[in-house]
């Protein structure tokens, strides 16, 4: 299975890929990467919508530094992953239950046979949001979940009447359309001016790189059904009694300055965890693991105070 390497953002030693077939029958690319010596288990790492395990090379290598094995997977029509319509730019499911799919193929797939225990999960935004759902239906595999802005619900500025207009489309057949007053185009920002994922130049740079590199990693904005299972999905989770319900052990990191998902909604839902620890990251945009060395030391120091046996990179 292909692994796309750049002079910029080459392939951590070790890395082994392949792919899986979902019980739906949907083709998943993997990449999972040995344990150094004196392993500390298996980190997973769970990303967000749009992106794709090239992204994280850099996240590998920390934590290879800190004595893991890693593995990853890009979801369902994303990163190289079986894309599900025939515009391969469009990000498509009809339920994020799908994901849960792919979660659940993965783990018993790779993970179980593949990967030294314990096992522990990095999720980002989509993926807290998936991983938050599986552990809410007792879904154990993971020792800890780590969740860096998790999509919880989105910031103001969709309003009730925008929720209603993407149902209706839905209902009317119209769920593979993309979104409204969206464009077609790949989803990745062309200019750093602007953006509001990392206030990093450097990691900005390349992240575009590696998917002018390989533009079958590119993905546009999100379909109606798309975004029509993500509102049903956030409301969910958010409803009182969910957070209250799960036993998993949970740190939720924040971007201080988010603009994709609510700060606010991570915020609270934490407050209500039975098990779980948060922490803010003033002044950090949405992507922390892509942002500047002192935001992304923050998120690495709260990552190694929760994570057992971890005690830094060596």
């Amino acid at each position: 299975m292909t692994v796309v390497s750049i002079p910029a953002n080459p392939v951590p030693p070790g890395a082994i890929s392949g792919s899986i077939t979902t019980p739906d029958g949907v083709s998943l690319r993997y990449v999972r990467w040995a344990p150094p010596v004196n392993r500390k288990g298996t980190v997973c790492i769970f990303q967000g919508r749009t992106e794709f395990i090239e992204k994280y090379f850099e996240t590998v290598r920390d934590l290879q530094a800190r004595g893991f094995a890693v593995a990853a997977v890009d979801w369902r029509g994303q990163g190289l992953s079986q894309r599900l319509l025939a515009d391969p730019l469009k990000g498509h499911v009809r339920d994020f239950s799908e994901y849960e799919t792919d979660l659940d193929s993965f783990v018993r797939q790779v993970v179980l046979p593949d990967c030294p225990p314990p096992v522990f999960a990095l999720a980002h935004s989509m993926g807290g949001q998936v991983l938050i759902r599986a552990a809410q239906k007792g879904m154990r595999w993971f020792d800890r979940i780590v969740l860096s802005a998790p999509m919880l619900d989105l910031p103001i500025g969709w309003p009730r009447l925008a929720r209603t207009t993407i149902r209706t489309m839905r209902l009317f057949g119209l769920g593979d359309n993309y979104i409204p007053r969206r464009d077609s185009g790949a989803a990745l920002m062309d200019s750093f001016m602007g953006n509001v994922l990392t206030s990093d130049p450097v990691r900005f740079a390349r992240n575009a790189a590696v998917v002018e590199a390989e533009p079958a990693l590119a993905l546009g904005w999100p379909t109606v059904s798309w975004m029509n299972a993500a509102f049903r999905s956030m409301d969910e989770v958010r409803e009182p009694n969910f957070a209250a319900q799960m036993r998993q052990a949970i740190l939720m990191v924040a971007a201080g300055y988010d603009q994709v998902v609510s700060t606010a909604a991570i915020e609270a839902f934490a407050g209500r965890l039975r098990s779980g620890a948060q922490l803010i990251v003033p002044g950090a945009r949405h992507e922390l693991l892509m942002e500047q060395d002192r935001i992304r030391a923050q998120f690495w120091a709260a990552f190694d105070a929760f994570v057992p046996g971890t005690t830094g990179p060596r």
